[in-house]
C-alpha cells in the first residue's frame, strides 16, 4: 500500500517540475524575442556608426599614426571602445577605453569588416564577455556583428564564464526545484504523520480499547477530525459502559421475580385451594414486574440509541399533568403551557415521577407547572422522608435505590433513570430538591419550543 505522504509529495514534485519546465520555456521565449528586438536596434545603430567611421577614417594606405589618431577621436566622440586591425589581422590601434574594457572583462566584442579589408572592433556593454582568447563570431546577430543575448547567455552570479552556454538557466531552475522540493517534504510528512497517528488511534479503538484517544495538534482540518473522533469515542465508551451496566443490573434484577415465580409454581400443585389463590396472585405480580422491567430496559436502550426524538408533537403540558395526576389523586396547579416534544415520552416521565412519589412519599402529592425563562417546569412534590443531599444525583442512575428501599415497595430502579433520559433527549434536565416542611420536589425542566 502506497503511503499518503508519498503520493502527496510526488504530486507536489510533479507539479513543481511542470512549473519549472513551463517557466523555463516561457523565459527562453521571452529572452529570444527580446534578443531579436535588441539586436535589431543595436544592429541598426552599429551599422550607422560603422558606416560613419569607415567614411571618416584614413584609408588603409595611410600612416598608422593617422589611422590611430582618427580612431581615438571617434572613440571619444561616440564614447564607444574601438580597435582597428589591418587586413592581415595585425592590431593597428585601440582606444584607452577598449584596453580598459578588455582588462575588466565587461561587455561583448563585436566586429565589422570594412570595405578595404580592415576589421573594426567595437565593445558593446551589458552582455556576457567572451572567454579570454575566444574569437568573435561576426554575423551572429546581424550583418557583420557578434551574437546577441539569449537564454544561453544567462549565468548565475557564481557561474564562471568558462561554463558552457545555457548551463546558467538550467542550474537556476534546478536549484529552484531542489529548494521547493526540500521545503515541501517536511510539511507533507508532518501532515501525513498526524493522519497516521489518527489511523492508529482508530484501529486501537476498533480493537476494543475504548479509552483510546488521539492527540490534537494544530488548528486545521486534521485537528478537527481528531477532536471529532475523541468526542465520538467518548460517547461510544459511555454508551457501551452504560449498556454493560444496564445488562448486568437487569440480569440481577430478573433473578428475584424469576426465583419467586419458580418457587410459587413448584408449590402450586400441592398447595390447598386457599394457598393456591395467593400463589397465583404472586405469580401474576412477578409476571407484571418482569414485564415492567423488560419494557423499561427496552425503552432505556432505545433512548440511548436514538439520535433524535421519534416524534415532535404539540403537547398540552397542563392537560397531560391533569390526566396523569388523576391516576394517583394528585393536585395539579399551574398555567396552560404548550410545547413541542414527544408526548408519549413526556407522559412516561411524568408518570414515573408520580408513581415514585406515591411509592415513597405517601398520598400527599401535588403537581405544579411554571415557566422559568425559556423552559417549562413540572414540579412533583411529596411529603415523604426526603432524599439525602449526597444522594440526590445518584438516584437518577440505573437500578440505584436508596438504602433500605430495595425491596420495600417494589420497582426495579429504572424509573428515575428513564425520566433523566427523556428530559435530556428533549434538551432539558431533572433534579431533586428538598421541599419546605419535609418531603421532596422533583423538577422536570424542558425547553419550550411552541
Amino acid at each position: 500500500m502506497r503511503s499518503l505522504y508519498l503520493r502527496i509529495y510526488v504530486t507536489v514534485v510533479a507539479v513543481l517540475l511542470l512549473f519549472a519546465a513551463v517557466s523555463g520555456w516561457l523565459f527562453q521565449r521571452h529572452l529570444e524575442l527580446e534578443r531579436v528586438r535588441v539586436e535589431g536596434l543595436v544592429g541598426e545603430r552599429m551599422t550607422a556608426w560603422a558606416e560613419l567611421i569607415q567614411r571618416s577614417l584614413p584609408g588603409s594606405d595611410a600612416e598608422p599614426v593617422a589611422q590611430a589618431m582618427a580612431l581615438r577621436d571617434w572613440s571619444q566622440r561616440l564614447r564607444v571602445p574601438l580597435a582597428l586591425d589591418d587586413e592581415n589581422g595585425v592590431r593597428i590601434v585601440e582606444s584607452e577605453s577598449f584596453v580598459r574594457r578588455q582588462e575588466e572583462g565587461r561587455g561583448r566584442l563585436l566586429s565589422v569588416r570594412l570595405e578595404d579589408g580592415r576589421t573594426l572592433w567595437i565593445y558593446r556593454p551589458g552582455l556576457r564577455p567572451l572567454p579570454p582568447g575566444a574569437p568573435a563570431r561576426p554575423g551572429d546577430g546581424g550583418p557583420g556583428f557578434g551574437g546577441g543575448p539569449g537564454p544561453a547567455d544567462v549565468l548565475l552570479p557564481f557561474a564562471p564564464p568558462t561554463w558552457p552556454r545555457g548551463v546558467g538557466l538550467v542550474l537556476l531552475l534546478a536549484v529552484l526545484f531542489v529548494a521547493v522540493a526540500a521545503g515541501a517534504y517536511p510539511v507533507v510528512r508532518r501532515l501525513t504523520r498526524r493522519l497516521e497517528a489518527l489511523k492508529r488511534g482508530v484501529e486501537r479503538f476498533g480493537a476494543g480499547e475504548l479509552s483510546q484517544r488521539v492527540a490534537i495538534t494544530g488548528r486545521d482540518e486534521v485537528a478537527a477530525v481528531a477532536a471529532s473522533f475523541n468526542q465520538a469515542a467518548g460517547r461510544v465508551e459511555a454508551l457501551v459502559r452504560s449498556h454493560k451496566s444496564l445488562l448486568a443490573n437487569a440480569s440481577h434484577e430478573l433473578r428475584s421475580p424469576l426465583a419467586r415465580m419458580k418457587m410459587a409454581v413448584s408449590m402450586l400443585d400441592d398447595a390447598p385451594p386457599a394457598q393456591r389463590e395467593r400463589l397465583r396472585r404472586e405469580i401474576q405480580t412477578n409476571v407484571a414486574e418482569l414485564d415492567a422491567l423488560v419494557e423499561e430496559v427496552l425503552l432505556a436502550s432505545r433512548l440511548d440509541a436514538a439520535a433524535t426524538l421519534e416524534r415532535d408533537d404539540k403537547v398540552d403540558l397542563l392537560g397531560l399533568a391533569v390526566e396523569e395526576g388523576a391516576r394517583v389523586d394528585a393536585l395539579v396547579e399551574g398555567p396552560e403551557i404548550t410545547l413541542r416534544g414527544n408526548e408519549r415520552l413526556l407522559r412516561r416521565a411524568l408518570r414515573n415521577l408520580l408513581e415514585n412519589a406515591r411509592r415513597y412519599g405517601g398520598d400527599d402529592l401535588s403537581v405544579e407547572l411554571a415557566e422559568a425563562g425559556a423552559n417549562a417546569e413540572v414540579r412533583v412534590c411529596d411529603r415523604g422522608a426526603g432524599v439525602p443531599e449526597a444522594l440526590r444525583e445518584r438516584i437518577f442512575e440505573p437500578f440505584y435505590r436508596l438504602p433500605g428501599h430495595a425491596e420495600q415497595a417494589g420497582g426495579v430502579g429504572l424509573g428515575l433513570s428513564l425520566v433523566k433520559q427523556i428530559a435530556e433527549r428533549h434538551g432539558g434536565s431533572v433534579r431533586c430538591e428538598a421541599r419546605e416542611g419535609g418531603g421532596s420536589r422533583f423538577v422536570l425542566s424542558v425547553p419550550q419550543r411552541a
